[in-house]
Formats: structure tokens, C-alpha cells, sequence
């Protein structure tokens, strides 16, 4: 694995706490990787200026706000010329149903990860959306059962 940021263990622990509480003190934060408060203050900073670390969210329980029905959609395209693809990223973009969108390779060109209140709304974005979205060749759907593991974004 080669890494992009020099970083020490210390940095490592930071990454690994904030992940688990993002919402933690730095005075905490500092108490459990094990070094004072202005240094900890400093490097959090650091790795927020550097962009290792982006932002921080509060994860909601979507069930609890109606939001049952999460599905995943492969979209292969006519074509995939550089324009057309960053044409259908940007589409996405707009889409509130579509929570990420990944370009993939293989038989499809995008992965959708989807989340709506019901069947019906996601079957409405597939059909009046999405498949009469310009460029959009082909659309594969699967409706989730249950989620089995939800782990935070970057193992370390």
C-alpha cells in the first residue's frame, strides 16, 4: 500500500477515533491517542487541511425518517466518451434519491446507491428518470433485503 500522506501513529490513532465519534472533544480526543490538547488540535487541523479528512456527518437511521427502501442500479451507457460520462456524474449529482454514485468498470458504467420512502417512488425515478435519462442504454435494479455489515468508510 502505498500512502499519499506521511503519516505517523499518532496521526493513524487520530483517524481511527474520529471515525468511531466524530463528535468527540479534542480534549478527549487527545486523552485516548495519548498526547496533550494543542498538539492533537494541531495535527486534526493538519489532516483537515491536507483532506484526509473531509468533513463530518451525523449518520441517520433512514428506516426511522421513512426512508424503507434502498436499492442499487447498474447504468450502462451508449456511449461512453468523456463528455457523456461526466454528463450522467453531474445528473446524478441532482438526483436526491441517489445517496452515491460510483463509475465502475465492467459490463456497466455507474453504480447507483439508492434510498427512498417506497417502491413505487423508486420505481417512478427508474422509469421516468433515470431510463429516459439521454445516453442511458441499459438499467439493472436490486432491491436490498437487509443490511449485514455497516462499517465506517476507510478500515485503518
Amino acid at each position: 500500500m502505498t500512502l499519499k500522506a506521511d503519516l505517523d501513529a499518532i496521526d493513524w490513532k487520530i483517524l481511527r477515533e474520529l471515525q468511531q465519534d466524530g463528535r468527540m472533544t479534542n480534549v478527549e480526543l487527545s486523552q485516548r491517542v495519548g498526547i496533550s490538547a494543542p498538539p492533537c488540535l494541531r495535527r486534526v487541523r493538519r489532516l483537515e487541511e491536507s483532506g484526509i479528512i473531509r468533513g463530518y456527518r451525523a449518520l441517520l437511521d433512514a428506516p426511522s425518517l421513512g426512508m424503507e427502501v434502498v436499492a442499487f442500479c447498474l447504468v450502462g451507457l451508449k456511449h461512453q466518451s468523456e463528455a457523456e460520462l461526466k454528463a450522467f456524474a453531474e445528473r446524478t449529482r441532482k438526483w436526491v434519491n441517489v445517496r452515491e454514485a460510483w463509475m465502475v468498470s465492467g459490463e456497466s458504467d455507474f453504480l447507483l446507491h439508492c434510498v427512498t420512502s417506497d417502491i413505487g417512488t423508486f420505481q417512478t425515478f427508474v422509469i421516468e428518470e433515470l431510463t429516459s435519462t439521454p445516453n442511458v442504454d441499459t438499467v439493472r435494479t436490486a432491491l436490498t433485503i437487509r443490511k449485514v455489515k455497516d462499517e465506517v468508510p476507510v478500515g485503518i
